[in-house]
């Protein structure tokens, strides 16, 4: 249906709304599938009309369209099986169960089992995830909660939860104004005249002399009916019909329309499976106009949006439990809370020199921004100490090699200046688009050291705009120029690939993307024509004209799903729209530009939410789904008419270009931790001569660079990989408290804690069964710990909400139940025919805390973490499972480190072993993911340090771990590795030392050495935020560092959580941090006890980091020491 048609269909619905045919307006919202009246679904579900609610449902999704769509129509099912129970009905319920609730069995197996269950019970509420369901009413009302929040996060509803902001009786104005119209057209038209159908044209009859009244002052219909009762869904831009004619639809060249899906989530759990590609895609060619073709829209394609395939869901993809009920792998941790995620506060300016006309932060190390200067200058920030690393001018490497107009040119006039800035997508390469001919390439190797890769001359004038892309997996550089085309250059050897002739004015910029298999770039010319480009040379596919119709920019969101551009005319009018790729269209325009930009408007775009210009001496931000501006920022002030402005990727800094040839840069609070954190690694760097820069670097450009590079700038949520096996996301981690700056004047002293009335702690309740707790994690929703004793066995305390702990989050101030199923079974690994005390073990808890792998010398068990049953067990030794962890994007793949010092990549979908890494010579002893390199660091009894490469798994660099002078490390003596929260650094954690390193070069950054009296390190871990190291020892100490250098800053003694009677053997073997509280962890005890730790509420951090002045900050030997020679620990 063509965009107009569309715009009938809710000018219909507003008419018929109006005239209050109530059914009517819900069948064609329905049937349409344009709009889903969110008031109406919730009247529908509190009544219980839940046939109504599926039919009216049916219109926009199917049960096994994506996960959100399978969780809703779960939920509701579920719902109507618990009324049915709840009224004794079991004849229904059963009727229900079959015909509603099996079709989720395939699904979930288990799931649809504990289901079937609740029939045997008196009352369902006996099963303790039902416990807390209330009567009817509140139950339907706490679902509603969730199925609006999975209607919202549905792509397939996307652009269609807001009516467009029409004026009253838009259908009768406009049949009032072709009544008028037509009017005008009589012969002879009459004064006032008799309109009695709408059936023929209007005509008046004979003539009377009378000239026919204003249109505007005319209503032929007679007086407009007051405002409709549609419900009041605020401001959201009308579709708007595109300001020229449009031949053909943006994505009509790509491919035949119906068989194209648009992905909508990121990265997302839902497998596109392979598409296959039409014959006119191998040779395309544009398709004839035909005006009276309509082409299926992406919001109106019925079709390829019920065909699309089931795929694998984040979790692995195996019956799981989740009756409360969280189908795998979803969540809203990706949700917003605008404008709080927004940079906002100015955190640092930086003095350029001259005025900046193009900036872009690096890829992977965020706080690193690349910026270029109206004289030709780049320069390259670290933001987060505000040192400039590198400055260079303008200078054409071989003068010889340019051609003789561009010598000749440099002669007459050597003024240069720099268009356009932009990194590589995995940041190893960054390129300089200049004012005359000159593209020039450098490459990144980490700090300040920069080096000449490529100097092309790649057009007659300007180069106006660069972007680096990869046809066919190979790593191109794209620009355009003054001389009207667009150049495709080999990133490796400057090599030409492709020229596209076509534009009949200079080309402005370009924009590479890619749908499914097929790469393309979109260029706009300075006439205000956008044109689009397959990699062959058969020409352009499109031709349309840009609003504004002079400088022009194009960008898709980070998902890849949404196109925008902004563009300024002329006259300075600008304007920021959203495209209908499907269609051509401009599908919204977005409202609250000055009205005569002075300048051309730049714009950027970050997680898949929000649309930034600068504009009237302000940066604005919008909504992408709302034309209104969110707001508006003056940076305090001092900013340009027309600001420049760059998003790093995750949206928590924002580079603005300010007066006097500044830079502000502006931070949320994750940009704000981000900034403090490279600010203490570069302070400290900068002052240890031994300890190398934190440097990122270049895995080489063929092995990062994947399709999504140059365009994907998603908002990455940052895992930690936790050293017990978990990875988890920091969407819900609370801010740290801001640290009060020490009083210079006072002398700084350690805080040892020694009492138990100087801390919160708090010994969990015990089970006999158990000898040592072995590993230790509390769990991804904070409410429960589990421990993994030496005996095989799990031991599960959860938290329950109450006056005291009103969140139910763990805590030292409430003590938990040790939790077990009914069935009274216990979580118990199989168990190899050797010494419990020789095998190692090792777990991994699953990303929705719903089952746990784990491994105790024997095969690795999958447990299902509500009833403990053994769902699967798989991989008898030998080798035995030495250390588990999940691949941070997709859990169906395991690495697993063994004890005969390999590491086998495990898909357990498939139950297949994919890749088998060797490398150390000893058991494997950790295992951490960087999502953001996308590399696995491993360590081994070895005392060596991988680094594989995810995509091929091919290792990239190795180093053994230098053990300090007269320390010898036991042969049972474990490496650690933890990922940081910035994913660039690990802690490295042995009995010898505590170290951070940086994982591209793997370099030592920071290290921490016990004096040689100190009792060994039996493990450590960061905190939730990484901005603290918790670490155990030997003789029961625990230390918490602060993590940016390494400082010592509490101690707590043994005195103040074990008993005087206990024995002086006793002490920690495993710690974990809380997942969203920084200031809590728990300690794992070889007594088979396990403690949890808080601050004092009145002092609700660990102590004060000391102050530079009472030592070096990096000095690792200036550092305080565990039970250092004269120190006050106590005795036991």
């Amino acid at each position: 249906m063509s965009s107009l048609s569309r715009e009938l269909v809710f000018l219909i619905l507003q008419f018929l709304d109006e005239e209050k045919f109530k059914e009517t307006v819900h069948k064609l919202e329905q049937e349409s599938g344009f709009f889903f009246n969110m008031k109406y679904f919730e009247d529908e579900v509190h009544n219980g009309n839940w046939d109504e609610v599926e039919k009216y449902l049916s219109g926009f999704t199917k049960v096994d369209d994506n996960r959100y769509s399978m969780k809703i129509f779960f939920e509701i099912r579920k719902q109507k099986y618990l009324e049915a129970l709840d009224k004794h009905d079991r004849s229904k319920a059963v009727e229900i169960l079959v015909k509603d609730l099996k079709v989720f069995a395939t699904f979930n197996e288990e799931l649809f089992k504990e289901i079937t269950q609740l029939l045997t019970l008196e009352n369902f509420r006996e099963n303790e995830q039902l416990s807390k369901y209330g009567d009817t009413k509140s139950a339907r009302a706490i679902m509603l909660v969730e199925l609006k929040k999975l209607i919202e996060a549905n792509p397939l509803f996307r652009d269609k939860l807001q009516f467009p902001n029409l004026k009253n009786s838009r259908l009768r104005t406009l049949i009032n104004q072709s009544l008028n119209w037509q009017h005008q057209l009589c012969k002879n038209p009459r004064p006032n005249p008799d309109i009695k159908t709408l059936f023929v044209d209007h005509s008046c009859g004979q003539a009377n002399g009378a000239r026919a009244p204003s249109p505007a002052n005319n209503p032929l219909l007679g007086s407009l009916p007051k405002a409709g009762g549609f419900p009041p869904l605020g401001a959201h831009g009308p579709f708007q019909p595109t300001p020229v004619p449009v031949p053909q639809p943006l994505a009509g060249w790509m491919s035949n329309p119906s068989t194209v899906t648009h992905p909508a989530v990121s990265g997302g759990a839902i497998g596109l499976g392979a598409s296959s590609i039409p014959a006119a895609l191998k040779h395309p060619r544009t398709p004839p106009t035909n005006s009276s073709i309509d082409y299926p829209s992406g919001d109106s394609d019925h079709v390829s949006k019920r065909t699309r395939p089931m795929g694998i869901s984040d979790e692995v993809n195996l019956p799981v439990n989740v009756l409360p009920v969280t189908f795998p792998g979803h969540g809203h941790s990706q949700t917003f809370n605008a404008p709080d995620d927004l940079p906002k506060a100015v955190a640092r300016t930086l003095n350029q020199g001259s005025s900046p006309k193009s900036m872009d932060f690096h890829p992977v190390q965020q706080t690193l921004l690349l910026v270029g200067t109206n004289v030709g200058d780049i320069a390259l920030w670290e933001a987060g100490s505000r040192e400039r690393l590198v400055s260079k001018n303008f200078k054409v490497w071989d003068l010889s090699a340019c051609s003789m107009p561009l010598q000749a040119a440099l002669v007459k006039d050597p003024a240069v200046s720099v268009n356009r800035v932009i990194w590589s997508p995995d940041g190893s390469l960054f390129g300089i688009a200049y004012s005359r001919h000159i593209v020039q390439i450098y490459s990144y190797h980490g700090g300040d050291e920069v080096r000449h890769h490529l100097e092309i001359e790649a057009h007659v004038g300007g180069v106006n705009d660069l972007a680096f892309s990869h046809p066919n997996k190979q790593l191109c550089v794209i620009t355009c120029g003054g001389d009207k085309t667009i150049k495709v250059w080999d990133a490796t050897n400057g090599t030409k690939q492709y020229t596209f002739e076509g534009h009949e004015a200079s080309v402005y910029s370009v924009c590479p993307h890619y749908k499914e298999n097929i790469q393309f770039i979109f260029s706009t010319a300075v006439d205000g024509k956008i044109k689009a480009w397959l990699y062959d040379n058969m020409g352009s596919r499109v031709d349309y004209e840009a609003p504004g119709r002079w400088c022009t920019t194009m960008a898709y969101s980070a998902d890849g799903t949404r196109l925008f551009s902004c563009g300024t005319s002329k006259d300075g009018e600008s304007f920021i729209v959203e495209w209908n790729e499907s269609e051509g269209a401009v599908k919204r325009t977005y409202q609250g530009f000055h009205k005569r930009s002075l300048g051309v408007v730049q714009f950027d775009t970050t997680k898949n939410r929000y649309l930034a210009a600068g504009d009237d001496f302000s940066i604005k931000f919008w909504d992408m789904d709302n034309i209104q501006p969110l707001t508006s920022l003056d940076a305090d002030g001092g900013l340009p008419a027309s600001p420049r402005i760059r998003f790093n990727k995750d949206g928590s800094l924002l580079a603005v270009s300010a007066n006097d040839n500044g830079i502000k840069i502006l931070a949320n609070s994750d940009g704000m931790r981000l900034l403090r954190t490279w600010e203490n690694l570069s302070y400290d760097a900068s002052r240890t001569p031994e300890a190398p820069k934190p440097t990122v670097n270049p895995i080489s450009a063929a092995a990062a660079a994947t399709s999504a590079g140059l365009a994907d700038r998603s908002a990455s949520m940052v895992a930690i990989a936790g050293m017990n096996g978990d990875a988890r996301s920091l969407g819900d981690v609370k801010p740290r408290i801001t640290e009060e700056s020490s009083d210079k004047s006072k002398i700084w002293k350690l805080t040892e804690i020694s009492e138990p009335s100087q801390c919160r702690s708090l010994r969990l309740p015990e089970n006999l069964r158990v000898t040592k707790i072995s590993r230790l994690i509390f769990t991804n929703s904070g409410n429960a710990i589990l421990a993994l004793a030496s005996n095989a066995i799990h031991l599960l305390w959860k938290w329950q909400r109450s006056d005291r702990n009103s969140n139910g989050k763990a805590t030292a101030s409430v003590p938990p139940q040790l939790w077990q199923p009914s069935s009274g079974i216990l979580m118990t690994n199989d168990v190899a025919d050797t010494n419990p005390e020789e095998t190692v073990p090792c777990f991994a808890l699953s990303k929705n805390d719903s089952y746990v792998m784990s491994a105790s010398g024997g095969k690795i068990s999958l447990f299902n973490m509500m009833t403990f049953k053994t769902m699967t067990t798989f991989m008898p030794p030998p080798p035995a499972a030495t250390f588990l962890a999940f691949h941070p994007q997709d859990n169906n793949i395991i690495a697993i480190g063994m004890d005969d010092s390999t590491i086998q990549i495990y898909n357990v979908r498939v139950d297949e072993v994919k890749s088998k890494l060797k490398g150390h010579s000893k058991r494997i002893t950790g295992l951490a993911f960087s999502h953001v390199l996308n590399v696995l660091v491993s360590s081994g009894a070895d005392s060596q340090l991988c680094v594989w490469n995810t995509d091929g798994w091919e290792k990239q660099k190795a180093r053994f771990l230098q053990v300090p002078a007269g320390r010898t490390p036991t042969a049972q003596s474990d490496t650690r590795v933890q990922f940081h929260q910035d994913q660039i650094h690990f802690l490295l954690v042995h009995e010898t030392q505590l170290a951070i390193y940086e994982t591209t070069k793997l370099e030592c950054v920071k290290q921490w050495v016990p004096r040689d009296s100190s009792a060994p390190i039996t493990h450590a871990t960061l905190s939730c935020d990484s901005q603290l190291v918790y670490a155990s020892f030997l003789d029961a100490t625990v230390c918490v560092f602060t993590a940016a250098n390494l400082r010592l800053r509490c101690r707590i003694n043994p005195s103040a959580y074990l008993p005087a009677s206990v024995s002086s053997n006793v002490h920690p073997l495993v710690i974990a941090a809380h997942p969203s509280e920084p200031n809590e962890f728990a300690l794992g005890i070889s007594d088979g006890g396990v403690h949890v730790f808080e601050p004092l509420e009145s002092e609700n951090k660990w102590g004060v980091p000391p102050p530079v002045e009472n030592g070096s900050a990096s000095s690792m030997a200036a550092s305080p020491s565990v039970g250092a020679p004269g120190s006050e620990q106590a005795q036991r």
